[in-house]
């Protein structure tokens, strides 16, 4: 009996690999191409475009450095990092936005450099003296600090029978420290440390039956998740906002101000008065 049953799946599988379809085309398939593309915004990217109408036409050079990834966490299901590599052209794209900054390559200097080692041999159509390089004003750097998973999280599960469903929630959150370093002297002219909570959530529901020997199942649901790289740059994007307010002194952007808490504020307080 179960040899037959074997018989008919295979039957069914060669069935329907013969309904799939003539060959492809000698041209080929059309691709599928679903949305736009579109810009790349996070909701602090106004606050930044609001600042390039402030008054002022001697913009300070800005270099960006390395801003690296030194939070140590690995998506091993991904076989990749778990944020973002790029947080250094982040913050470059955040400073360009506010058109109040003159910026200067020194993150990738390869093939510049080889222009000028290209010039000095003779062989490009311009002289070695035709260079002439900005120094910076001031040298952006930092790293992503934190990955807090799993900050807190809820939800509830109920099935009778084989048929229920559940819901859960999740909140996790990501911190950036960038500092601003004055290349005249390479002093640290200003920092800031910043961080970003993160939520998610899915609901599923799910219905299981036998039928003799054989289990049906039926899943559905939804998942949706706030996109973490996404709090990665909106990190970065009030970084480069604070920076140009609170250490430039361009106007600060009405509803731009930074969320303070004061989460920890009565803690040392609360531990001094449990250990009378």
């Amino acid at each position: 009996m179960r040899a037959k049953a074997c018989a008919y799946v295979v039957s069914a599988a060669m069935a329907l690999s013969a309904c799939a379809g003539p060959p492809f085309p000698d041209t080929g398939v059309a691709p599928v191409f679903s949305f736009p593309v579109t810009s790349n915004h996070t909701p602090y990217s106004q606050c930044l475009s609001g600042l390039a109408q402030s008054e002022g036409a001697n913009l300070p050079v800005f270099s960006v450095g390395e801003v690296a990834d030194k939070t140590g966490q690995v998506n091993y299901d991904d076989n990749g990092h778990a944020l973002s590599q790029g947080v250094s052209e982040m913050v470059i794209s955040a400073l360009w936005k506010t058109r109040k900054a003159r910026l200067i390559e020194r993150l990738d200097l390869r093939i510049p450099l080889a222009e000028m080692k290209l010039s000095e041999q003779g062989r490009l159509g311009r002289g070695l003296s035709e260079y002439e390089l900005p120094a910076s004003d001031f040298i952006v750097v930092g790293a992503l600090t934190e990955l807090n998973y799993n900050i807190t999280s809820g939800g509830a599960r109920l099935f009778v029978n084989g048929i229920g469903g559940g819901g859960r929630t999740v909140v996790i959150n990501v911190a950036l420290d960038l500092r601003v370093v004055n290349a005249r002297n390479f002093s640290v002219a200003y920092a800031t440390s910043l961080q970003k909570q993160i939520y998610g959530f899915e609901v599923e529901a799910n219905v299981f039956r036998f039928f003799g020997n054989t289990l049906i199942e039926f899943d559905a649901g939804m998942i949706r998740n706030e996109p973490l790289q996404l709090g990665v740059r909106s990190v970065v994007e009030m970084g480069v906002y604070l920076l140009m307010t609170d250490f430039l002194g361009l106007p600060a952007i009405q509803g731009c101000d930074l969320v303070e808490t004061d989460h920890f504020a009565g803690y040392l307080k609360e531990i001094e008065d449990e250990s009378e």
